[in-house]
């Protein structure tokens, strides 16, 4: 099947590029940040008054074909940088490449305040695709957090974006579970995202230069999740200067350097450490010994003009060490490692003007391990990932563009586990093969249509297809208004089977476990309120079909394959694993963002329902999941208090060496669904004991049938920078839950017989209390 779709694909290149032979113009290259020598990721580049005009890709490479022989302005706008203008004449049939170095405003506190822009915001919401929301380090790193800048809680305070509790930086997306969303780190896959204890995620936002978040709707190069995807591209380096970062908080030590390879490239490097272990956990005994390190490493290299070469690297590992009663040196405890180590080469290349190429070798590999002595337990799961996979670009004319790309995806791995009573041993090695291709029409400048389609191949014990048609329709109502439309089938063939407290494991599709499909729904509706203020609402609607839940009765219905030396059984398939089901999401979703000004960031609300109906579950009965919100109100906002008054009145911003930066963010759930008892219940462990202590058993009332109490919280950060000659140094403080609220995160109960009545007294467990935290971090 993918041997066909190659086959058509270079067809219709072949078709495409017979009538592209014409007289006209084209211009493209490369924009540029002057002071470090980035590439630029949306640039708006275009010819002013014949609206012809284009984007820089993922690059920063653009291109503008089929423009008529004359004399016209360019120009070329970004948030943050100077408009650049420049008369250029073209030639018939010429063929011009210009690079640009956009220069860095040097308006106070550039970060926020945006210089003013040649292309109006409602252009840019038009331009942008149906449910993508894009983020800067900048933006996250204003968010106030538990403990240092985390781009996963700054991703749940965008509407239809969710946690399950403050403990987990995991993100539901629309509905959908954590591992229905595909996180990618220069173009690799990325397993396990998170970090212990919801604290930090595996993302280093110093060494992030931009994140790309698709909530639905994506195009057909995007695949293999069912609900989003998380770009992240990390920075190139600094190709000018050597510039570096520093933080340190109350847990944990961050530093970022960046230099220049002569003329040729760049080099940027991250390192990453939590000193619980040396500091706290040394006097407090409840505190477990438990630390993380992690490290980014990016080299770039200007081979030539029209060819870039990078190397991405990122390894991390965390270590909990456990005693139950650190008192007692014979106390029992346990070890868990685990960790992700990722890799890429990405070589981009010009092959013509209008066509780009991006090719990558990537390996991910992911590992966990888990040793319990004193119970004769032990784990290790195992994921190594390698990947082949090129993207073309193909720029026709201002009314057409094409993509089309081929992947191909070779894993390794799975889960062993050594116990008292047998043995497990699930091992995989499943290839995935996939093709795509999209088209985008802009017949005129009122309609923007993308069509595509995407095909994948899973070579298993069970071998499994696809094609997934995708289409996203966009329309301008008026100067100050669009509306959206998409639609399309997304299929996955990897599994998570989650566990309350060790990271979970990771499974392939096989002749037990078919993939998982979801159709995706989504309108959208985009206005231009004022000069800087914009409104996104969209409505959506998504069908899941074959989705998994981890079955818990597992230990009856999971059948041996084999039986050790010792005799003890050996269980080495997926069978009994999970209970398969379906599930439907649908909601509405707002959000009203400011990115310049004084005053800067959003309101987001969400009004959703999730459904899943899985067999052996609820009696087969549709049920909420755990993660199911029904409303979720998210305000952040963001200070420059230099100049606040200073907008207010409509006076020019002042530039102080000293600056005052302020953040509040509250965030409001309404009550997660919970399953309550409906009766209890006592019994003897054995019936013809006539003495001896009865056990007490709780019997569920309908899955997930109530409430718990809704969930609020308020954070706050101060940040004081401080500018010296070619220096600056930010101390910090932050505060999570600043009025100290006890959001629920379970009920406990506890019992007592007395006289032969049982009574239950319930407590309710809370989460994260008021955690204050300060720092300080410094920019050289």
């Amino acid at each position: 099947m993918v041997k066909k779709i190659f086959t058509c694909l270079t067809i219709v290149l072949l078709y495409i590029n017979s009538y592209s032979q014409n007289k006209n113009a084209s211009l493209s290259g490369f924009v540029y940040d002057s002071s470090t020598g980035e590439g630029l990721i949306g640039a708006n580049v275009y010819l002013k008054g014949i609206n012809l005009g284009a984007s820089t890709n993922l690059s920063g490479y653009y291109v503008i074909p089929n423009i008529t022989p004359g004399k016209y302005e360019l120009i070329v706008s970004y948030v943050g940088y100077k408009t650049f203008s420049k008369e250029i004449v073209f030639q018939s049939d010429e063929k011009k490449r210009l690079d640009i170095k956009l220069e860095p405003t040097e308006i106070v506190s550039e970060e926020i305040v945006v210089s003013a822009d040649s292309i109006s915001l409602v252009d840019k919401l038009f331009n942008k695709p149906v449910s993508k929301i894009e983020i800067t380090p900048i933006q996250i790193s204003k968010v106030p957090q538990v403990v240092e800048s985390d781009l996963l809680r700054t991703l749940q305070s965008l509407p239809g974006i969710l946690p399950v509790s403050d403990f987990s930086s995991a993100i539901y997306v629309r509905g959908g579970t954590p591992d229905q969303n595909l996180f990618l780190v220069d173009g690799t896959d990325v397993y396990n995202p998170q970090h212990a204890f919801g604290l930090f995620s595996t993302f280093n936002t110093d060494a992030i230069k931009k994140v790309e978040v698709y909530k639905g709707g994506f195009g057909a190069e995007y695949g293999g999740r069912l609900s989003s995807v998380i770009n992240i591209i990390n920075n190139d380096g600094n190709r000018n200067n050597f510039e570096g970062k520093a933080s340190l908080s109350l847990l944990s030590f961050n530093t970022t350097l960046q230099m220049p390879i002569g003329k040729i490239g760049s080099l940027s490097g991250s390192l990453r450490r939590t000193y619980l272990d040396q500091t706290v956990a040394k006097f407090i005994d409840d505190i477990p010994d438990y630390y993380f390190l992690d490290g980014n490493f990016k080299a770039f290299f200007d081979l030539n003009n029209s060819n870039k070469l990078s190397i991405s690297f990122y390894g991390g590992i965390d270590d909990l060490n456990y005693i139950f009663d650190k008192d007692r040196s014979q106390s029992f405890g346990f070890n868990y490692k685990w960790g992700n180590q990722t890799g890429s080469i990405n070589w981009r290349s010009v092959i013509t003007p209008k066509l780009f190429g991006n090719f990558w070798f990537t390996a991910s590999g992911f590992f966990s391990e888990f040793v319990f002595n004193e119970a004769e337990f032990e784990e290790r799961n195992r994921i190594e990932d390698f990947t082949l996979k090129g993207a073309l670009e193909y720029f026709y004319n201002e009314s057409f563009s094409f993509k089309f790309g081929l992947e191909w995806k070779n894993v390794n791995g799975g889960l062993k586990e050594e116990l008292p009573g047998g043995k497990v041993d699930v091992t995989k090695h499943p290839k995935l093969y996939s093709a795509y291709f999209s088209s985008n029409w802009k017949p005129n400048v009122l309609w923007d249509i993308e069509a595509g389609i995407r095909g994948d191949y899973l070579e298993s014990d069970k071998n499994y297809s696809s094609i997934d048609p995708r289409l996203t329709i966009k329309y301008r109502l008026s100067e100050k208004s669009n509306l959206k439309l998409s639609t399309g089938i997304v299929h996955q063939y990897a599994h998570q089977i989650p566990r309350v407290f060790m990271v979970s494991i990771w499974t392939a599709s096989d002749k037990y476990v078919k993939g998982s499909s979801a159709l995706h729904s989504i309108i959208g509706y985009q206005r231009q309120i004022q000069e800087n203020i914009t409104l996104e609402l969209e409505t959506y609607y998504k069908k899941y079909n074959n989705i998994y839940s981890y079955n818990y009765n597992m230990h009856v219905d999971v059948e041996n394959v084999g039986y050790t030396e010792e005799g003890k059984p050996i269980y080495g398939s997926t069978k009994g694993i999970f209970n398969s089901g379906n599930g439907k999401s649908y909601g509405i979703e707002l959000l009203i963002r400011k990115d310049a000004g004084a005053i800067t960031g959003w309101f987001a609300y969400s009004l959703a329902r999730t459904e899943f109906t899985i067999e052996n579950i609820n009696n087969g009965k549709p049920f909420n999941p755990r993660h199911d919100r029904t409303h979720a109100i998210n305000i952040v906002t963001n200070f420059d208090l230099n100049n606040i008054i200073n907008e207010i009145k409509g006076k020019p911003f002042i530039n102080s060496d000293k600056k005052w930066t302020a953040g509040l963010s509250f965030t409001y759930f309404s009550g997660q669904p919970i399953t309550l008892p409906s009766s209890v219940y006592l019994f003897n462990s054995a019936p013809d004991w006539e003495y001896g202590l009865p056990s007490i058993s709780l019997y569920p009332s309908s899955i997930n049938q109530y409430r718990l109490p809704y969930y609020a919280r308020l954070d706050f950060n101060l940040n004081y920078e401080i500018h010296y000659k070619g220096w600056s140094l930010t101390p910090y403080l932050q505060i999570f839950n600043l009025l100290n609220r006890k959001n629920v995160w379970f009920i406990r109960y506890e019992e007592e017989i007395k006289g032969g009545i049982i009574k239950i007294k319930t407590d309710n467990v809370s989460m994260f209390p008021i955690l204050p935290s300060i720092g300080v971090s410094i920019k050289f």
